[in-house]
């Protein structure tokens, strides 16, 4: 199994995406994602298919792909490229066509030959058809008709009319080659305003994707063991490579440090500004830039497996997702082409019996083509999924998929764990107290060190950092019991435990420790820890409240703990003591009273995780966590959570607004053109501009405020 990442153009429409994701479909294909903002294509390969074969499938479809491998790139060079150089080539001669218009201020009598006409007319119509013409013969071929089909129609109507008049020398009254020219210049125009448009609601993930190719400093060492360093491009970096980073340089790589102090910025990965110190040892994410210092370091995920790919790739992934607000569009597009075929026939015949001329009828029926734009439908989610996602991404809120967007705006509550997430999780001990005299103090650490030392539960990994041992106990068996803490069983027979109260209920009835240690059902002691809470955990609990969301806090930890951190933030409820499938049994109920948003970052929050309506992670949580959770705050804390709720509302907001306009606009201009009140060219130019508003709209959620 093989995951395909290619980039397709030519896409203008849903119907587009749906095009290529049932040809992908057929061909056996699983997990296909079409995003029409950014023209990705993924799929999972099953070893059946041929990567050729579909990429030929795929052009024979009309489109054109990029599959960043130039054996598999058959492409030949096109005479023009894109939209741009399309729209430029036809307006030099469409110009001089509209010029009749002004006739009577400018008098070129000459424009009106025909035969002059007809001549400027043609190389417009041939590069027109090279493109709409194509792509509407295919996708007819292929039971998807797309938004060109209306266009050829429209402008070949124009044109074969015009020729027909110009060959039977009827008159000026038959010549509209200047119809047939404008409509696919600004249809160009508009093509060209729409790219550029999606381009700027891609601009948070394209920086992002600039980020990740830079030049490298590499140590290799020669036969004498010298040091050398050469440049290198960071794309052809391997695991264990060791890097030469300066002052002021980006990180070119995921990397570990093994020598020397910096200050980090990694804003452009969390979204946080403020610089931090890393020492050796420590990692380093590459596309963070070094503000201060100079280190070594060696590599530890190439390129394409870094921390920054992979958050570009689950962006990408997640863009071409379709929420559930997508499908009624998705539904009507579908038929939409049929449909304005229809109208535009019934545009002819009613206006030709009414009116008694057959050519005023047509311009109408040309103009209904024209005007009508199935784009708009399309694009309306898409652009405001893509402006949602980039700016998350870039502010350091990572969204696995588009429907956690949709879903966040109507969250009534939000369950939060407490350690790591409300409180930082940096434990220190805070003191410890043996209940029997038969093991040393020496003897209880390393014991302790022992079990701890397994064990990836913050407390644990703080009791094993304070308490390291060089000599440790062999274990014949060692287990983690969720909710319970560590197990394990010496080549003796002698049982230890080390975890909550709930380990030691039956044996004392003081349940105010962190940590109890028990042998063979025999208390030995106990530990305290401190921890603290995060700087941010009051505001945004506040802002919570403010926003009438309810606040809980669900943790495993006692009662009394969780009510003083409770009342010291403001938090409504408090469910404390409960074991992981506890918290899923709560999770679960919360969200069948109503949409229920988990804070989590333990293993044993990764069930919760799942249940809720909407999980969410932090970055610095277990794998399991992050795994599980549909939105991961990369900022190593919760500062960022109003941020994702407020994303998620208003990207929905802009989605709906989107749609609204999308279909106002094709109710009202189709009618519109129907009646004879607008001509086809300014139809084509109406069209296009549609497609650049809902961009603009969308472009709106860069700079709106959304807390």
């Amino acid at each position: 199994m093989e995951t395909v990442n290619w980039k397709v153009d030519g896409m203008d429409c849903s119907n587009c995406v749906l095009t290529i994701r049932q040809f992908l479909e057929k061909k056996g294909l699983q997990d296909v994602k079409v995003n029409l903002a950014g023209g990705d294509v993924s799929f999972i390969i099953n070893g059946q298919n041929k990567k050729d074969e579909i990429l030929k499938g795929i052009e024979s479809l009309g489109y054109t792909v990029d599959a960043g491998d130039a054996q598999l790139n058959t492409n030949k060079k096109r005479f023009l490229k894109n939209h741009q150089e399309r729209f430029l080539f036809c307006i030099i001669f469409t110009l001089p066509l509209l010029l009749h218009m002004f006739d009577r201020w400018i008098h070129i009598h000459w424009l009106m030959n025909p035969w002059i006409q007809m001549a400027l007319a043609t190389p417009v119509y041939i590069v027109g058809m090279d493109f709409f013409g194509k792509s509407a013969i295919k996708s007819i071929r292929n039971g998807m008709p797309n938004m060109n089909v209306l266009i050829a129609i429209g402008a070949t109507a124009a044109y074969v009319y015009s020729l027909a008049g110009a060959l039977l020398g009827l008159g000026e009254g038959y010549l509209f080659f200047e119809t047939a020219a404008s409509v696919i210049t600004l249809v160009f125009l508009g093509n060209w305003m729409e790219d550029a448009s999606i381009q700027s609601t891609q601009k948070s993930l394209n920086k992002l994707a600039r980020s990740q190719k830079v030049m490298a400093n590499m140590i290799a060492y020669d036969d004498q063991h010298q040091e050398h360093v050469f440049p290198v491009e960071n794309t052809t970096l391997r695991v264990g490579d060791i890097l030469l980073i300066k002052n002021g340089e980006q990180v070119p790589a995921d990397c570990k440090i093994l020598w020397g102090d910096a200050t980090v910025n990694e804003s452009i990965i969390t979204g946080e500004s403020m610089p931090i110190v890393k020492k050796p040892k420590e990692h380093l994410i590459g596309g963070s830039l070094l503000v201060d210092g100079t280190v070594k370091a060696y590599v530890t995920a190439e390129a394409k497996n870094s921390v920054l790919s992979n958050i570009i790739d689950l962006v990408k992934r997640a863009q071409g997702e379709k929420p559930p607000v997508q499908q009624m569009a998705d539904k009507i597009s579908a038929i939409f082409v049929p449909i304005v075929l229809g109208i535009a026939a019934v545009t002819l015949i009613a206006n030709w019996i009414i009116l008694q001329d057959f050519t005023a009828s047509l311009m109408r029926s040309i103009a209904v083509l024209v005007i009508a734009c199935p784009c708009a439908m399309g694009l309306a989610t898409p652009a405001a999924i893509a402006v949602g996602l980039g700016r998350a991404a870039r502010s350091g809120v990572l969204f696995r998929n588009a429907k956690s967007l949709e879903l966040f705006r109507n969250i009534q509550q939000v369950v939060f764990d407490k350690t790591g997430t409300l409180t930082t999780g940096d434990f220190v001990i805070a003191a410890f107290e043996k209940t029997s005299n038969a093991i040393s103090d020496e003897e209880f650490k390393q014991i302790v060190f022992s079990l701890e030392k397994y064990s990836n539960h913050p407390i644990a990994q703080c009791i094993a950092r304070e308490w390291k041992q060089s000599q440790v106990i062999r274990w014949e068996k060692i287990e983690e019991v969720k909710g319970l803490g560590m197990k394990g069983r010496t080549k003796e027979g002698d049982t230890w435990q080390a975890g909550s109260y709930k380990i030691a209920q039956g044996l004392t009835s003081d349940a105010a420790h962190n940590v109890y240690i028990v042998k063979n059902d025999v208390l030995v002691g106990w530990i305290d820890v401190k921890d603290e809470v995060r700087p941010e955990a009051m505001t945004v609990v506040q802002y919570l409240r403010h926003k009438n969301i309810r606040t809980i806090l669900l943790s495993g930890d006692r009662y009394d703990k969780c009510r003083q951190l409770a009342d010291f933030l403001g938090i409504d409820e408090v469910i404390a003591e409960q074991t992981p499938q506890e918290k899923l049994g709560v999770v679960e109920d919360l969200t069948l009273k109503g949409p229920t948003a988990m804070v989590g970052d333990g293993i044993n929050d990764a069930p919760a995780l799942a249940k809720a309506t909407v999980g969410i992670s932090l970055s610095d949580a277990s794998q399991v966590a992050m795994q599980t959770a549909d939105v991961v705050l990369m900022d190593n804390g919760i500062k960022n959570l109003p941020l994702s709720l407020g994303l998620g509302r208003h990207t929905y907001m802009t989605i709906r607004q989107n749609l609204f306009w999308a279909f106002a606009y094709n109710i009202v201009a189709i009618p519109v053109a129907a009646f004879g009140l607008l001509t086809p060219t300014f139809g084509a130019l109406v069209m296009g501009l549609s497609d650049v508003v809902l961009a603009i709209n969308s472009g709106r959620l860069f700079v709106k405020k959304v807390v």
